[in-house]
């Protein structure tokens, strides 16, 4: 059906886990939890990379996971298992994970979690990029249908960083208390699943429109939508490139907009059912089968014709193209930041 390709690889350096890799993407998280209970580890790339694999496989896609790099094919990677100093060789087309650091060096394409990473900016047309939604959480456990039409739960979750310091003051809590609602802060890796007590899922990175988070995907807005429940979103551009109704999620970028937006849905029950019906038809989206196909079509028409480009060119040319690279970054440095500190749990949240 697809016919002869080129081997592609999914590198997963075995330093990252300390045990045995999951089977399946059934099994992921479960992994991940266990894995992370053990020892902290690089998990925005074991979301991206590992996952990415697991379903493919799942799905019956010709590809493989390695722990070692390959000396040609199309290899796969986060950035957080990439050295900056790595060069593909002649029989590689290298495709990196861009999350929400900066680009690899000497990467041919990078998959972008975030459609505006894939935008061409002026001095960047060097490093072609594709944008592929992230993966919602795994796992998911959906709201409990039982709690009907209660709206008393405000959750967030997520790294404890980007829990913004109003939602922190007691100011927040007797704002919450005088509309009848509580407030959780879920900061454990091992709660992100978990919606069944949840009524309304708080995403605000920042009360303001000065940042609109370009390199942040829209994971949570995906994860909200297939746990059935609506959403209070901040201003990010991964949020808004996906926004096709007012019923997708409510904006707020001050603390007056979210008490409003939470008096809004407290108050009318029939907002709240089409935000969540909106939702589960949203979530179609994002579904695994939807997802592989954007991965299998990705791999398919877009990487193997770069592959068999770069191989046919010759060692000069591709010299030429690492040279480009090479001084672009040594002749604008703040334009290119070479891979600061591993990223955090996870690069959604």
């Amino acid at each position: 059906m697809l016919g002869k390709m080129p081997p592609i690889y999914f590198y997963f350096p075995q330093k990252i886990s300390t045990g045995r890799l999951p089977q399946n993407a059934a099994s992921y998280w479960q992994w991940q939890c266990a894995e992370h209970s053990i020892s902290p580890m690089q998990s925005g790339g074991c979301f991206w990379t590992l996952q990415t694999y697991l379903y493919l496989n799942d799905y019956g896609f010709p590809c493989q996971l390695v722990d070692t790099m390959p000396v040609e094919g199309i290899v796969v990677s986060h950035r957080d298992f990439l050295d900056d100093s790595f060069q593909p060789s002649s029989k590689m087309m290298l495709v990196c994970l861009r999350a929400d650091v900066d680009r690899h060096p000497y990467a041919q394409l990078h998959v972008v979690q975030n459609p505006y990473q894939a935008i061409p900016k002026k001095f960047l047309e060097l490093w072609e990029s594709h944008a592929i939604p992230h993966w919602p959480q795994p796992s998911i456990i959906p709201r409990d249908l039982e709690r009907g039409d209660l709206f008393e739960n405000v959750t967030f979750l997520g790294n404890a960083v980007n829990l913004v310091p109003e939602f922190r003051d007691q100011l927040w809590y007797d704002q919450l208390e005088n509309l009848g609602l509580k407030f959780q802060a879920k900061l454990s890796h091992d709660q992100w699943h978990d919606y069944s007590a949840t009524d309304v899922v708080l995403a605000v990175r920042e009360l303001s429109r000065n940042n609109d988070w370009r390199g942040k995907p829209a994971s949570k807005l995906y994860s909200a939508w297939h746990a059935g429940v609506p959403t209070i979103l901040g201003y990010e551009s991964a949020f808004r490139a996906e926004r096709k109704s007012e019923l997708d999620y409510l904006e707020a970028t001050s603390l007056e907009e979210v008490i409003s937006a939470l008096r809004q849905l407290r108050d009318n029950k029939e907002l709240r059912h089409a935000m969540v019906e909106n939702g589960w038809l949203r979530a179609r989206e994002t579904q695994p089968n939807a997802m592989v196909s954007k991965w299998q079509d990705f791999l398919t028409k877009i990487a193997v014709p770069a592959y068999e480009n770069w191989c046919s060119l010759s060692a000069w040319q591709q010299q030429l193209f690492f040279n480009a690279r090479h001084s672009f970054i040594k002749s604008r440095p703040a334009f290119y930041r070479l891979k600061p500190k591993l990223s955090t749990f996870s690069s959604q949240n």
